[in-house]
């Protein structure tokens, strides 16, 4: 489809860490018709709103930013929604923008939507290929659904729907609530909160060893601007760094930042979830698309954006 400053792009979910990050993104850009609606609004869950919501608006493009996210106690206490609200979530914003003839949609998942013990580095095609990790296998059944929905789409109607597959994730707007939040930010304000209490011991779940791979959102809002605005070739594609980090050296590189020099302690009777988790995005960098911002630079924005906030203290 043809793009211009006044194509009617709809971002569900953009008040979010990713939605918010992608409506900077496409604002910078110069796109000015950009569709928004609260959850309080919209119920994303209910088909007939967004029935009504898409015969109202008309939106040219759709980018899925909307879903029921956390860290592994969220997604291991409470599996049933994190299952079924993705569902409804997602299948009523794809099936409405099939029907209502959306040029362009963009669904945002989740790395967690490979197996366990893919082989590293996680490619496209490892899908379906084995086990999913215990702990959040609810919310990547419900991505998996979403990527294939946009492939059969594509591949019956050939309408460029596409999937993005981002790693995992940081930065602004990020949630830092210790029960819900994942490791990167509840690590940044258990280190900040012990160095204001002095504290002398900070204690992180597992063993410290499990490898990640993380990504400042504004990398992958640049990602969603560069898919929406060029003709990509395939359903599915990886957005990662392409560096990874032991979760010791992610918990060492933030005490530093924060200014924490007490004890790290690892809480071995804690799990670690996915032993590797790193990803291919050669595909996604032959396009076109590359990550522009280092970890510590983004952990160094984070921390300075949520100390702005004052959420803690």
């Amino acid at each position: 489809m043809t793009l211009n400053p006044n194509t009617r792009i709809y971002i569900a979910g953009h008040r979010g860490m990713v939605g918010s990050a992608v409506w900077r993104a496409l604002e910078a850009k110069g796109y000015t018709q950009l569709i928004d609606r609260t959850s309080s609004e919209l119920d994303l869950r209910n088909q007939a709103d967004v029935e009504a919501f898409f015969s109202a608006e008309r939106p040219e493009v759709v980018i899925d930013a909307a879903a029921r996210v956390g860290g592994i106690l969220a997604n291991d206490t409470e599996p049933y929604p994190f299952l079924m609200q993705n569902l409804q979530i997602q299948n009523n914003l794809i099936d409405a923008s099939v029907r209502h003839d959306v040029g362009k949609f963009i669904f945002l998942g989740s790395s967690c939507i490979y197996p366990k013990f893919a082989p590293q580095p996680m490619l496209e095609e490892h899908l379906l290929t084995g086990p999913l990790e215990p702990t959040n296998q609810w919310y990547a059944v419900a991505k998996i659904s979403g990527v294939k929905a946009c492939e059969a789409i594509r591949r019956q109607y050939g309408k460029d729907f596409l999937g993005l597959m981002p790693t995992n994730l940081y930065g602004i707007n990020d949630n830092f609530d210790l029960h819900s939040s994942h490791v990167l930010p509840a690590l940044l304000r258990k280190f900040h909160e012990a160095r204001m209490s002095g504290a002398e011991e900070v204690v992180v779940w597992g063993t410290g060893s499990p490898l990640r791979e993380f990504l400042h959102v504004d990398d992958l809002a640049q990602a969603v601007v560069f898919a929406m605005e060029n003709a990509l070739d395939e359903s599915l594609y990886n957005v990662g760094s392409g560096d990874e980090v032991s979760i010791k050296q992610l918990a060492e590189h933030i005490a530093e930042i924060t200014g924490f020099e007490g004890t790290l302690t690892f809480d071995t009777s804690k799990p670690d979830g996915t032993p590797r988790k790193l990803m291919d995005s050669g595909k996604m960098n032959r396009a076109g698309w590359s990550a522009r911002i280092s970890l510590r630079e983004g952990i160094e924005r984070t921390y300075k954006w949520w100390l702005s906030q004052q959420y803690c203290f």
